[in-house]
């Protein structure tokens, strides 16, 4: 029996792993945009009836997330908009990546109880402190697994978003001083910052869109700065709306926020260098300081070993 099971358990692990890489790769792989839909739609009608819920279209992920994630979906509105702002950190805005981000916690819950429980069972034997030990941490692993993921891509685009933020604030006010409105010059900002700025331009785009839509820019810009979690950009929103609402010149309120923002910048860069020397402490005496005393002791003390081996 053990020797079947030792067999069963590599071929199930890889049947869940290749399955997990597939559901992650159906849920955030880039798809067509909607207005590009729209398009084939009106050029082919017959498109029409594939594109409602529950025809070809609907993916099966898509299909079984709102069920599977109601496991661990948060209670109260409250939790469920926090989990929305930290998706929207970190670059997920589709409606249904709170359902998709829930089920692949559980996959992965999943996935990290299985495995526990195959390698405890196997190798410490059945209902063992070791075996449920292996089978809690597994599974401990597979559930906060997603949530360091989602902290980390929050925070690499966070960063990005602000070192990009004063470039893009630099052209905006060219395009403002130049005679373009502020939704003007935030559509051309995102076209020529794409590709050093993708993370930036894509907020900037879909801001353009939501104005487009018809909603209202005080709007608009708070939930820009919601949606980036950026601090800088929270305030550019602010300034930007107070600037509509007073009537005052956008192109000034957006050279003082650049000017701040590069001030802010170098403090940073230089506080950063101020640092290096305290953090060059530790590598200095875990790695070079045992080896200096090892050069200048070590023929002194086998001197010292000679002669009281000597005497």
């Amino acid at each position: 029996m053990d020797f079947d099971i030792i067999q069963i358990v590599p071929i199930a692990a890889f049947i869940g792993v290749v399955f997990l890489f597939w559901a992650i790769a159906s849920a955030f792989m880039s798809k067509t945009s909607r207005a590009a839909e729209r398009l084939e739609e009106i050029r082919d009608p017959s498109k029409r009836q594939q594109a409602k819920p529950g025809g070809a279209k609907s993916g099966v992920l898509d299909k079984a997330a709102p069920q599977i994630s109601k496991v661990l979906k948060p209670k109260t509105e409250l939790e469920q908009s926090e989990l929305k702002i930290r998706l929207g950190n970190a670059g997920f805005h589709t409606p249904n990546a709170l359902n998709i981000y829930l089920t692949i916690k559980v996959a992965f819950l999943v996935l990290g109880l299985l495995g526990g429980s195959s390698y405890g069972f196997v190798k410490y034997g059945l209902m063992t402190q070791s075996g449920i030990t292996a089978l809690v941490l597994a599974g401990g692993l597979g559930f906060y697994l997603p949530e360091i993921v989602l902290w980390y891509l929050r925070i690499t685009r966070q960063e990005k978003i602000f070192l990009s933020l004063p470039d893009a604030l630099d052209l905006l006010v060219v395009c403002v001083e130049a005679g373009l409105g502020l939704d003007a010059g935030m559509r051309r900002v995102s076209d020529e910052l794409n590709d050093s700025a993708p993370e930036l331009c894509s907020e900037l785009a879909l801001s353009n869109m939501q104005l487009q839509m018809g909603r209202p820019r005080r709007d608009v810009l708070h939930d820009m700065g919601v949606r980036t979690g950026v601090d800088d950009m929270k305030a550019l929103a602010a300034i930007l709306i107070q600037a509509d609402k007073f009537g005052s010149s956008i192109a000034q309120a957006l050279r003082v926020q650049s000017d701040s923002m590069r001030v802010k910048r170098s403090q940073m860069a230089e506080e950063k260098a101020q640092q290096t020397a305290v953090k060059m402490i530790f590598p200095l005496v875990l790695f070079i300081f045992p080896g200096i005393f090892v050069v200048l002791v070590g023929p002194a003390a086998i001197l010292m070993i000679d002669g009281l081996l000597a005497s």
